[in-house]
Formats: structure tokens, sequence, C-alpha cells
């Protein structure tokens, strides 16, 4: 047999055969081991982005490769007219270490809000009737790109040229009670909240406003939603971040993370709510394979650990006070905020706008490190990372701001 002849690409390549809806660096990794990416000209990164804080436990995790190898000689997939014991076991562990008796698995963290969201408009209808149609998210919210998603998704931007959208909807202020009592009724059928912003500029929920959200569903007969898609699987330093918000929600989702880059998904639910998605009212081709679920139960046995879990809040201290020392060199940065290992740099004034240059900056460096918007530079990285890697990291970090302070000065 003639041996495959592996076809030489670019990221010139990207222009001619991909829908240009990315813009992608020039940059094409080709391998990756923890916190460190080689391109293909071998130049060295240190990865905060973890993928959009994806990789958890780093590029190449040795047990995870060998969970993919074992269960890629068992068996890939399997229609839903079958169960798997992968789904099963993963299921039992989701629900033991969680508030939900119930899941149900997806493909991605969009797939798993479109499913809570039908969800709870299933639940109202079933227990109140049709008037009880009404979702109330926030403004700066993220919660995915299927046409459902971005209309409950907090930012109009995403919606624009794609109308008309799912109705039913409405938006109120983060972290603004009052607003939201003034919209709350009885045809609202659900509170969607991400415990912390990611895209709206990590931000992270008032203790006393997460207590209320909670007494409002309450009085109203509402479901409370959490999308911790990022949020989720060790990221803030608990499994998942309610949990030190102090309230329980009645759905979460929960994806990113959960299966380390590949795709996974789940909605998670109280029994009580979880009634509604009865036989044939939704479902996904390969939600629940045997694959995914096999990858995120291993996922999951490996963060849902005190080395893991209690070596979030030492890093997230080393990249705070980071931070904080190159702030206090440039003072670049008006606040520095975030949980666990899910943080956010806010620049000052007179550089609005420019994270997305500090981005590139870094780059340059070696570092991979994202924004979330035009001012806030997000770091989400491994939750293994090591204290070397921070190091690094933080001095390439140093290293960019520095150019770009430099260029908009001489601008």
């Amino acid at each position: 047999m003639d041996k495959k002849v592996t076809q030489q690409v670019t990221r010139a390549t990207f222009d001619e055969v991909m829908v240009p809806n990315y813009a992608p660096s020039a940059i094409i990794p080709v391998r990756g081991e923890v916190s460190r990416v080689w391109d293909k000209e071998g130049k060295e990164y240190v990865d905060f982005a973890g993928g959009i804080a994806v990789t958890a436990l780093g590029h190449s995790h040795p047990t995870l490769v060998n969970v993919m190898r074992e269960q890629a000689g068992q068996i890939w997939h399997l229609s839903n007219v079958m169960t798997n014991e992968p789904a099963l076991r993963l299921a039992k562990k989701l629900t033991e270490k969680t508030f939900a008796d119930r899941v149900f698995f997806a493909n991605s963290g969009a797939e798993a809000n479109e499913a809570a969201f039908k969800l709870a408009r299933r639940y109202a209808f079933d227990h109140f009737g049709p008037e009880k149609h009404e979702i109330i998210a926030f403004y700066k919210s993220f919660h995915g790109r299927t046409l459902f998603t971005v209309s409950v998704g907090g930012q109009a931007k995403y919606k624009e040229g794609f109308e008309p959208t799912p109705g039913g909807i409405k938006h109120c202020d983060y972290n603004n009670i009052e607003q939201l009592k003034a919209i709350i009724s009885d045809k609202t059928c659900a509170v969607v909240m991400e415990p912390i912003q990611g895209e709206g500029g990590i931000i992270p929920a008032d203790i006393e406003f997460a207590k209320q959200v909670r007494e409002l569903c309450d009085q109203y007969n509402a479901l409370l939603v959490y999308d911790e898609v990022q949020s989720g699987v060790g990221r803030t330093g608990t499994l998942y971040a309610y949990e030190q918000l102090g309230v329980t929600p009645d759905v979460l989702t929960t994806a990113k993370a959960l299966g380390n880059g590949f795709p996974v998904g789940a909605m998670l639910a109280t029994e009580k709510a979880a009634k509604s998605l009865a036989f044939g009212t939704h479902g996904s081709t390969y939600g629940g394979n045997p694959m995914a679920c096999a990858i995120a139960e291993a996922v999951i046995d490996i963060i849902d650990t005190p080395e893991v879990l209690g070596g979030v809040a030492k890093r997230h201290d080393q990249f705070f006070d980071g931070l904080k020392a190159i702030n206090e060199k440039y003072h670049v940065f008006k606040d520095i905020r975030g949980m666990g290992l899910l943080m956010g740099a806010e620049v000052i004034d007179s550089l609005a706008g420019k994270a997305g240059e500090i981005v590139k900056a870094a780059a340059e460096e070696g570092l991979f490190v994202l924004v979330a918007g035009p001012n806030v530079l997000r770091l989400a990285p491994s939750l293994i990372i090591t204290e070397q890697d921070i190091a690094d990291g933080l001095a390439r970090l140093d290293k960019a701001i520095a150019t770009v302070i430099a260029n908009n000065q001489t601008a």
C-alpha cells in the first residue's frame, strides 16, 4: 500500500477554503504539551488561553490520551436508540457531584443551552400553560450561536442580519436586582445567568444579587438556569461556580472543559424540571456518544480532586500578583478581577478598544492570551499549569504590554 502523502497547507489555505466567519492568526499550532504549544516553524508558546477555557488539563494529557485510545478500540458511536456504559457512568458521577438528578448530553455549550431553554419553556407549558413562556437574561451575556441562544444572549451584534429571531425574551443589567424586579412576571418561565459573565468582560455575580435572583424565581415559579459552560468543571476552584454563591439552580449547562477539547456538553436538571423533556421532545445524534463520555468521565475524575481544585486558588494568587506587578510598572489596567483561573484585566481608558493589540503583541512574544470584549484581557489557562509556566508567561506578557504602550505613545 502506498504511503499517504500529507497535503501541505498554510494560513493562506484558510482564506481559500474556509467560510470567512473567523480571522485566525498567522500561527498554526501543531503540537502541545500541558501549557506549552509549538507551531509549524517550531516556535514555542506559553498557553494562557486554554482554547478559550477548554483545555483545563492542558494539551496531550497522558491519561486522556490513553482513555481515548482504549475507547476508540471498543466502540465510538451508538444512536440513542441504545444507551452505553460511558454515558451512564458519566451521568451518575455528574448527578452525585451536583444538585442535579438528571442529565442530557449534547456536543457543545450552545446545544446544552438550547436544551435548557427548550426545557424551561416546556416545563412552564406543562405546569402553567402557554402564556408563561418569557425568558429573562442579562445584557453582555453569551449563551451560544444558535438562533435561540444568540437571542437569549445579551449582545445585539450576534443577532444582526439573522432576524426575525425567537421572541419572548427580555434583558436587563447584570448584578442589578431592581431592573430584574421590574421585568419579571407571572409570564416568566426562566431566568438565565452566568455565575461569572465570560464574554461580557469577566464579571462575577454579586452573592447578594445571585441569592435574590433565586428568590425571585421561586416567587414567580420560574426556573433558574445557570450557564456554566465557561465557569464549570473546576475553572473557578470548585467543580461548578454555583457552589461558591450559596445558590442552587434548577438547570445547569456545562461543556468547554468537560471534554478538555473533545466535543461534549451536558444539561443538568432537577428531576422535577427534567420530567418535561419527555420521550420524543428533544434529541441529539451524537449527544452521549461513548467516545465523548469516556473522555469526559476521565476529566471529571482528575479535576474533582483536592489537588486540582485546591491548586486553582494558589495559581489564581500567582496570576493576580503577577498582573498587579505588571500594572504597578505600566499602569495599564483599571481593574483585575475574576474567579479562580477565569481572570480579566480591564485596560485603562486611554487604551480603550486596544485589548486585542495586547493579544497580538503577546503572540509575538510567545504567549497565548484572550480578550473578553475590546477592553478586557482574559486569562483562562490550564488548571494544572506549572508555576514556571505562569512565571514565563507573565514575563512575556510584560514585554508585550511594554510594546503596546510604546506603539500607542508614538501613534
